[in-house]
């Protein structure tokens, strides 16, 4: 097996960043065929990823993060069951696994089975010796650890499955927004990014909001009618006129702006087209609250003056994580260099 060292490694990775700023006609052609396979995949959309992951892969962030990684001179094959939910959401460990020397076994999600083969067969064009190190299979065996994303439901098959070998295994994360009612309406706008991007249906997109008592809900909606026109989409139209005619059905209380609905629930995990909020009354009993339900948070959005006792990210910047924002907080990199 051909010889990988950290300089081939970010040199690939950084001309795949590049690449992504200019794709080729043929990857243009995978990016708007996409929706043809997948309706939540509008071109705008994995257009928006591919952005996401040009900032992630380029040079100083890249070179920063390399400095954690040690390369194995002795492979593992690392089982990989990937999620779907918005475009090319497995990339990054798929990068931790390649970035370490080891070998990606990938079971791609039905539901984003076109764009990441595409993405890492520009790769291997970068760095042929990645070839061997990226294996595509329906069933995975022959594994030394396994990396698995899915849903509470799906974690419990994969604990009986996997459970003997090392692992990470990822259950449903939900993220949520803190405000205090002095967000300008430029915040609260950028705020529309992190609940709307990807039509929501990331962990790291917000479903729920965190509102001071008495704070005004026009505050709130009237910023994010930039977003409007997320309704025209077919299938997040069915889910918000779904929840909505259940709310009133049900005489449940709600805000409604004529694209999300606003509801007031202890929960966490919000039907799409909605994004629940509950009120507080001071930050203390916030942060003791969110200690108790910290395992079932990806990440929080507010001020990074607020005081909260968690790590915060900016508004606007939930969908655009740093190499070094692992998924719920477990440290792939350790994870992989510790087998």
């Amino acid at each position: 097996m051909p010889t990988l060292t950290a300089e081939k490694l970010i040199i690939a990775f950084h001309k795949l960043s590049n690449f992504l700023n200019q794709p080729d006609d043929d990857f243009n052609r995978v990016i708007d065929s996409a929706l043809n396979h997948n309706a939540w995949f509008q071109p705008e959309e994995v257009r928006r990823s591919l952005t996401s992951l040009k900032d992630m892969l380029s040079p100083a962030p890249l070179e920063k993060w390399f400095e954690q990684v040690t390369v194995t001179e002795v492979p593992k094959k690392i089982g990989m069951i990937l999620a779907g939910n918005i475009p090319m959401v497995g990339f990054h460990d798929i990068l931790c696994v390649l970035a370490t020397g080891n070998t990606a076994m990938i079971k791609l999600s039905s539901s984003d089975d076109k764009l990441l083969p595409a993405l890492l067969k520009q790769l291997i064009n970068f760095e042929p010796a990645l070839t061997e190190r990226i294996i595509f299979t329906e069933r995975l065996k022959d594994f030394d650890a396994i990396i698995a994303t899915g849903s509470n439901n799906s974690s419990r098959y994969f604990d009986y499955y996997f459970g003997k070998v090392p692992n990470i295994i990822r259950k449903n994360r939900n993220s949520i927004a803190v405000l205090d009612g002095k967000e300008s309406s430029e915040e609260i706008a950028l705020l529309g990014h992190d609940i709307f991007d990807y039509f929501g249906l990331g962990c790291r997109n917000v479903s729920k909001v965190y509102l001071p008592e008495g704070y005004e809900i026009k505050n709130f909606f009237e910023p994010l009618e930039s977003f409007q026109p997320i309704i025209n989409h077919f299938k997040y139209n069915n889910n918000y006129d779904y929840n909505k005619s259940i709310y009133l059905v049900n005489a449940e209380p709600h805000f409604d702006n004529g694209f999300v609905l606003l509801k007031e629930d202890a929960g966490l995990s919000s039907p799409l087209a909605v994004l629940f909020f509950e009120y507080y009354a001071s930050l203390e009993e916030l942060n003791e609250k969110l200690k108790g339900i910290q395992e079932q948070i990806q990440c929080v959005v507010s001020h990074a003056d607020l005081k909260l006792e968690s790590d915060v990210v900016s508004f606007g910047q939930s969908q655009h994580p740093q190499l070094w924002d692992y998924a719920d907080n477990v440290n792939t990199i350790e994870f992989l260099n510790s087998l």
